[in-house]
Protein backbone atom coordinates (compact mmCIF):
# COMPACT_ATOMS: atom_id res chain seq x y z
CA UNK A 1 0.00 0.00 0.00
CA UNK A 2 1.46 3.48 -1.04
CA UNK A 3 1.66 6.33 1.60
CA UNK A 4 -0.21 9.26 -0.61
CA UNK A 5 1.70 12.58 -0.63
CA UNK A 6 -1.25 14.17 0.71
CA UNK A 7 -1.84 12.17 3.96
CA UNK A 8 -1.56 13.42 6.89
CA UNK A 9 1.69 10.58 8.10
CA UNK A 10 2.87 11.11 4.92
CA UNK A 11 3.03 14.96 4.99
CA UNK A 12 5.16 14.70 8.46
CA UNK A 13 7.44 12.04 7.24
CA UNK A 14 8.43 15.20 4.43
CA UNK A 15 8.66 17.55 7.04
CA UNK A 16 5.59 19.81 5.69
CA UNK A 17 3.12 21.52 7.94
CA UNK A 18 -0.42 20.62 8.01
CA UNK A 19 -1.31 23.76 5.96
CA UNK A 20 1.17 24.16 3.66
CA UNK A 21 0.95 23.03 0.18
CA UNK A 22 2.76 20.03 -0.73
CA UNK A 23 5.14 20.37 -3.56
CA UNK A 24 4.82 17.52 -6.08
CA UNK A 25 7.91 15.26 -7.71
CA UNK A 26 8.23 17.51 -10.75
CA UNK A 27 9.15 20.49 -8.57
CA UNK A 28 11.27 17.92 -6.54
CA UNK A 29 13.20 16.55 -9.56
CA UNK A 30 13.65 19.85 -10.94
CA UNK A 31 15.02 21.56 -7.51
CA UNK A 32 17.83 18.65 -7.39
CA UNK A 33 18.68 18.99 -11.16
CA UNK A 34 19.51 22.74 -10.50
CA UNK A 35 21.20 21.81 -6.98
CA UNK A 36 23.10 20.07 -9.20
CA UNK A 37 23.97 22.76 -12.21
CA UNK A 38 22.37 20.47 -14.71
CA UNK A 39 20.70 21.22 -17.48
CA UNK A 40 17.76 19.12 -18.55
CA UNK A 41 19.74 17.83 -21.59
CA UNK A 42 22.92 16.86 -19.07
CA UNK A 43 20.54 15.06 -16.76
CA UNK A 44 18.42 13.32 -19.21
CA UNK A 45 21.63 11.88 -21.38
CA UNK A 46 23.10 10.92 -17.63
CA UNK A 47 20.21 8.81 -16.85
CA UNK A 48 19.50 7.53 -19.84
CA UNK A 49 15.89 9.37 -20.53
CA UNK A 50 14.77 11.41 -23.41
CA UNK A 51 14.94 14.92 -22.77
CA UNK A 52 11.18 15.23 -23.33
CA UNK A 53 10.21 12.67 -20.97
CA UNK A 54 12.25 13.97 -18.28
CA UNK A 55 10.26 17.54 -19.07
CA UNK A 56 6.89 16.01 -18.72
CA UNK A 57 8.11 14.78 -15.43
CA UNK A 58 9.27 17.89 -14.33
CA UNK A 59 6.43 19.60 -15.27
CA UNK A 60 4.11 17.58 -13.89
CA UNK A 61 2.58 15.96 -17.48
CA UNK A 62 4.02 12.54 -16.57
CA UNK A 63 4.06 11.04 -13.09
CA UNK A 64 7.22 8.75 -12.72
CA UNK A 65 6.95 5.45 -11.94
CA UNK A 66 8.67 4.40 -8.15
CA UNK A 67 11.14 2.63 -10.11
CA UNK A 68 12.09 5.33 -11.94
CA UNK A 69 12.00 8.14 -9.07
CA UNK A 70 14.33 6.09 -7.39
CA UNK A 71 16.58 5.69 -11.00
CA UNK A 72 16.38 9.49 -11.20
CA UNK A 73 17.82 10.16 -7.05
CA UNK A 74 20.24 7.64 -7.57
CA UNK A 75 21.77 9.18 -10.70
CA UNK A 76 21.40 12.63 -8.51
CA UNK A 77 22.92 11.25 -5.68
CA UNK A 78 20.67 12.39 -3.41
CA UNK A 79 20.86 11.31 0.39
CA UNK A 80 18.69 8.45 1.43
CA UNK A 81 16.64 10.79 3.53
CA UNK A 82 15.36 12.85 0.93
CA UNK A 83 15.15 9.59 -1.54
CA UNK A 84 12.07 9.17 1.01
CA UNK A 85 10.59 12.75 0.07
CA UNK A 86 11.01 11.82 -3.14
CA UNK A 87 9.17 9.01 -3.01
CA UNK A 88 6.42 10.71 -0.93
CA UNK A 89 6.07 13.58 -3.29
CA UNK A 90 5.49 10.87 -6.01
CA UNK A 91 2.64 9.54 -3.88
CA UNK A 92 4.64 6.22 -3.17
CA UNK A 93 6.01 5.43 0.20
CA UNK A 94 9.32 5.72 1.85
CA UNK A 95 11.49 2.62 1.41
CA UNK A 96 14.39 3.47 3.42
CA UNK A 97 14.25 3.03 7.38
CA UNK A 98 15.58 5.36 10.25
CA UNK A 99 16.52 3.35 13.08
CA UNK A 100 18.31 4.29 16.16
CA UNK A 101 21.99 3.16 16.57
CA UNK A 102 20.51 1.30 19.61
CA UNK A 103 18.30 -1.00 17.06
CA UNK A 104 19.00 -4.66 17.52
CA UNK A 105 19.01 -4.55 14.16
CA UNK A 106 21.82 -2.05 13.70
CA UNK A 107 23.67 -4.21 16.71
CA UNK A 108 26.52 -5.30 13.90
CA UNK A 109 27.24 -2.04 12.54
CA UNK A 110 26.93 -0.85 16.23
CA UNK A 111 29.75 -3.46 17.18
CA UNK A 112 31.69 -2.59 13.77
CA UNK A 113 31.70 0.93 15.08
CA UNK A 114 33.26 0.28 18.43
CA UNK A 115 35.81 -2.32 17.03
CA UNK A 116 37.36 1.04 14.75
CA UNK A 117 37.27 3.18 17.66
CA UNK A 118 38.60 1.31 20.11
CA UNK A 119 41.11 -0.68 17.69
CA UNK A 120 42.29 2.78 16.47
CA UNK A 121 43.84 3.58 20.18
CA UNK A 122 45.93 5.05 21.73
CA UNK A 123 45.12 7.46 18.67
CA UNK A 124 42.23 9.35 18.77
CA UNK A 125 39.08 9.00 16.83
CA UNK A 126 35.13 9.87 16.64
CA UNK A 127 31.42 8.88 15.32
CA UNK A 128 29.51 11.69 14.20
CA UNK A 129 25.85 11.99 12.16
CA UNK A 130 24.71 13.98 9.08
CA UNK A 131 24.53 17.25 11.05
CA UNK A 132 28.81 16.37 12.84
CA UNK A 133 26.65 15.40 16.43
CA UNK A 134 29.01 13.72 18.25
CA UNK A 135 27.83 9.74 17.91
CA UNK A 136 30.97 7.90 20.05
CA UNK A 137 34.77 8.78 20.65
CA UNK A 138 37.25 6.65 22.00
CA UNK A 139 38.94 7.25 25.35
CA UNK A 140 41.86 9.02 23.39
CA UNK A 141 39.88 12.00 22.66
CA UNK A 142 39.40 12.79 26.36
CA UNK A 143 43.10 14.58 27.10
CA UNK A 144 42.38 16.37 23.60
CA UNK A 145 39.52 18.13 25.60
CA UNK A 146 41.10 19.60 28.63
CA UNK A 147 41.79 22.95 27.20
CA UNK A 148 37.73 23.40 26.49
CA UNK A 149 36.82 26.20 29.18
CA UNK A 150 32.69 26.05 28.60
CA UNK A 151 31.08 22.95 29.89
CA UNK A 152 28.00 23.34 28.04
CA UNK A 153 30.51 22.83 24.65
CA UNK A 154 30.69 19.40 26.48
CA UNK A 155 27.50 18.64 26.98
CA UNK A 156 25.08 16.37 25.26
CA UNK A 157 24.61 16.36 22.10
CA UNK A 158 27.77 17.44 21.70
CA UNK A 159 28.84 19.22 18.37
CA UNK A 160 32.22 18.68 16.72
CA UNK A 161 32.92 21.42 14.37
CA UNK A 162 31.01 23.56 17.36
CA UNK A 163 33.30 22.27 19.87
CA UNK A 164 36.55 22.88 17.51
CA UNK A 165 36.20 26.40 16.54
CA UNK A 166 34.27 28.05 19.84
CA UNK A 167 36.38 30.48 21.00
CA UNK A 168 35.85 28.31 24.27
CA UNK A 169 36.77 24.98 22.74
CA UNK A 170 39.70 23.99 21.22
CA UNK A 171 40.05 27.42 18.56
CA UNK A 172 42.72 28.70 21.82
CA UNK A 173 44.59 25.92 21.32
CA UNK A 174 44.84 25.09 18.01
CA UNK A 175 48.14 26.50 16.66
CA UNK A 176 47.20 26.60 13.15
CA UNK A 177 43.70 27.98 13.80
CA UNK A 178 43.12 29.64 10.31
CA UNK A 179 43.83 26.85 8.07
CA UNK A 180 42.26 24.23 10.16
CA UNK A 181 39.44 26.28 10.50
CA UNK A 182 39.20 27.14 6.51
CA UNK A 183 39.43 23.42 6.19
CA UNK A 184 36.51 22.22 8.69
CA UNK A 185 34.51 25.00 7.37
CA UNK A 186 35.45 24.01 3.47
CA UNK A 187 34.34 20.13 4.35
CA UNK A 188 30.81 21.52 6.01
CA UNK A 189 30.22 24.03 2.45
CA UNK A 190 30.39 20.67 0.29
CA UNK A 191 28.61 18.51 2.42
CA UNK A 192 26.24 20.87 2.29
CA UNK A 193 25.73 21.72 -1.43
CA UNK A 194 25.74 17.72 -1.22
CA UNK A 195 22.54 17.47 0.59
CA UNK A 196 21.07 21.15 0.30
CA UNK A 197 20.60 20.70 4.52
CA UNK A 198 19.36 24.10 5.85
CA UNK A 199 20.65 23.23 9.59
CA UNK A 200 23.87 23.15 8.19
CA UNK A 201 23.75 25.91 6.39
CA UNK A 202 22.40 27.68 9.47
CA UNK A 203 25.84 25.77 11.35
CA UNK A 204 28.21 27.45 8.57
CA UNK A 205 26.97 30.74 9.43
CA UNK A 206 27.18 30.45 13.03
CA UNK A 207 31.02 28.99 12.91
CA UNK A 208 31.92 31.99 10.43
CA UNK A 209 30.77 34.67 12.72
CA UNK A 210 33.08 32.75 15.77
CA UNK A 211 36.27 35.27 15.65
CA UNK A 212 40.08 34.34 15.24
CA UNK A 213 42.22 35.71 17.93
CA UNK A 214 44.68 38.12 16.41
CA UNK A 215 47.87 36.22 17.00
CA UNK A 216 46.63 33.52 15.01
CA UNK A 217 45.30 35.66 11.92
CA UNK A 218 49.10 36.15 10.89
CA UNK A 219 50.29 32.14 11.85
CA UNK A 220 51.95 30.48 8.69
CA UNK A 221 50.69 27.65 7.34
CA UNK A 222 52.06 23.97 7.89
CA UNK A 223 53.92 22.81 5.35
CA UNK A 224 52.94 18.87 4.64
CA UNK A 225 54.24 18.50 1.10
CA UNK A 226 50.51 19.61 -0.16
CA UNK A 227 49.47 16.11 1.17
CA UNK A 228 47.22 17.07 4.23
CA UNK A 229 45.64 19.57 6.21
CA UNK A 230 46.98 18.82 9.82
CA UNK A 231 45.40 19.51 13.18
CA UNK A 232 48.26 21.41 15.68
CA UNK A 233 46.79 21.60 19.06
CA UNK A 234 48.63 22.40 22.15
CA UNK A 235 48.16 19.87 25.20
CA UNK A 236 49.51 20.16 28.95
CA UNK A 237 51.55 16.84 27.54
CA UNK A 238 52.82 18.84 24.63
CA UNK A 239 52.16 19.66 20.67
CA UNK A 240 49.94 17.37 18.67
CA UNK A 241 49.90 17.70 15.63
CA UNK A 242 47.67 15.38 13.44
CA UNK A 243 45.89 14.35 10.20
CA UNK A 244 42.41 12.62 9.89
CA UNK A 245 41.25 9.52 7.79
CA UNK A 246 37.33 9.83 7.31
CA UNK A 247 35.53 6.30 6.64
CA UNK A 248 31.61 5.47 5.80
CA UNK A 249 29.54 2.23 5.65
CA UNK A 250 29.69 1.06 1.82
CA UNK A 251 26.40 0.74 -0.14
CA UNK A 252 24.02 1.16 3.20
CA UNK A 253 20.20 1.48 3.21
CA UNK A 254 19.86 2.39 6.46
CA UNK A 255 18.90 6.26 6.88
CA UNK A 256 21.42 6.20 10.00
CA UNK A 257 24.47 4.24 8.58
CA UNK A 258 24.40 6.48 5.90
CA UNK A 259 25.03 9.54 7.30
CA UNK A 260 27.23 8.14 9.59
CA UNK A 261 30.97 8.88 9.99
CA UNK A 262 34.47 8.03 11.52
CA UNK A 263 36.89 10.37 11.78
CA UNK A 264 40.42 9.05 13.05
CA UNK A 265 43.23 10.94 13.76
CA UNK A 266 47.05 9.77 13.51
CA UNK A 267 50.19 11.08 14.44
CA UNK A 268 52.29 13.39 11.41
CA UNK A 269 55.37 12.97 13.82
CA UNK A 270 57.23 10.91 15.96
CA UNK A 271 56.61 13.07 18.59
CA UNK A 272 52.81 12.95 18.49
CA UNK A 273 52.80 9.41 18.24
CA UNK A 274 55.11 9.03 22.14
CA UNK A 275 52.90 11.43 23.15
CA UNK A 276 49.74 9.87 22.73
CA UNK A 277 50.50 6.55 23.97
CA UNK A 278 52.42 8.13 26.89
CA UNK A 279 48.89 9.53 27.64
CA UNK A 280 46.94 6.68 26.82
CA UNK A 281 49.37 4.43 29.34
Amino acid sequence: MSARANSAPARRLAGLPPGRPARGIGEHLRAWRQHRRLSQLDFALEAEISQRHLSFMESGRSQPSRDMVLHLAERLEVPLRERNNLLLAAGYAPIYKERPLEDPALEPARQAIDLVLKGHEPFPAVAVDRRWTLVAANQAITPLLAGVTDENLLKPPVNVLRLALHPNGLAPHTVNLPEWREHLLERLRHQIAVTGDSTLSELLGELQAYPVPAAKRGAKATDYGGIVVPFQLRTEAGLLTLFSTVTVFGTPVDITLSELALESFFPANAETAEILRRLAG
